[in-house]
């Protein structure tokens, strides 16, 4: 069997590589790289060209939530050197009504109370209802989140009002995908991840059992088998 290409990790909204610690542990054996964040880019494009930028020719890609459509973008600019795609709690749907309303007002709530108010509202129903008062698992993900800080909140929310319609792409996706979610993301919701996979070309399906948005650190070994099994997949 080919070993895969290099793959990178590419972490959501005000997450960063820590996002995926548990899967740079358990995955030892790929060659990975931890994207750790997107510096003060304001457009999916430009996040993605700035990966592609520091890239080699082929690589496979993992994009959790905001990540998942920077992938669906390296994909769109440069579907040759994209080997194979994992597509976690995410989505590929325009700006919905009301979505820009919300994502100024919790802004604004940063900007007059602080990050970690913002992060407060913004971080608990992002997670297993379980997970939200168990400090030590919690302690850690409000950390990575407050410390992006509320400019780089601005610059990605803007990003991320500014997208466009990724579903004309999945038609053209014929690389190995995984399609993943948490069973009990509310944020991106399970029927939104099998739409997204009934599009794309012999996608694999599966669903994080007791995870919410934030899959990857929840149910950490789920994620990873289910990251491996991919990558071993034949990519010819």
């Amino acid at each position: 069997m080919m070993q895969a290409a290099p793959l990178y990790l590419l972490p959501g909204l005000i997450c960063n590589e820590y996002i995926w610690a548990a899967q740079l542990r358990a995955l030892v054996d790929f060659e990975l790289v931890a994207v750790p964040g997107y510096d003060s880019d304001r457009s999916l494009v430009t996040m993605a060209a700035r990966v592609l930028a520091s890239a080699p020719a082929k690589i496979s890609l993992v994009g959790h939530s905001m990540g998942g459509r920077v992938a669906l973008e390296m994909f769109r600019m440069a579907p040759d050197r994209i080997e194979r795609l994992a597509l976690l709690d995410t989505g590929v749907h325009p700006t919905k009504p009301g979505e820009e309303d919300k994502r100024m007002a919790l802004l604004e709530i940063g900007r007059q109370k602080g990050m970690e108010a913002l992060v407060d509202l913004w971080l608990p129903p992002m997670v297993h209802p379980d997970r939200r008062s168990d400090d030590s698992f919690m302690a850690p993900l409000r950390r990575m989140c407050v410390s992006a800080g509320i400019q780089q909140f601005e610059d990605q929310i803007i990003a991320l009002l500014g997208r466009t319609d990724q579903r004309p792409v999945l038609s053209e996706i014929k690389c190995p995908t995984l399609v993943a979610v948490g069973s009990e993301d509310v944020w991106s919701p399970v029927s939104q991840h099998r739409e997204i996979a009934a599009e794309i070309q012999d996608a694999e399906i599966v669903i994080f059992e007791g995870a919410g948005h934030m899959a990857p650190a929840e149910e950490p070994d789920q994620v990873s088998e289910a990251l491996r099994q991919w990558l071993e997949r034949d990519a010819s």
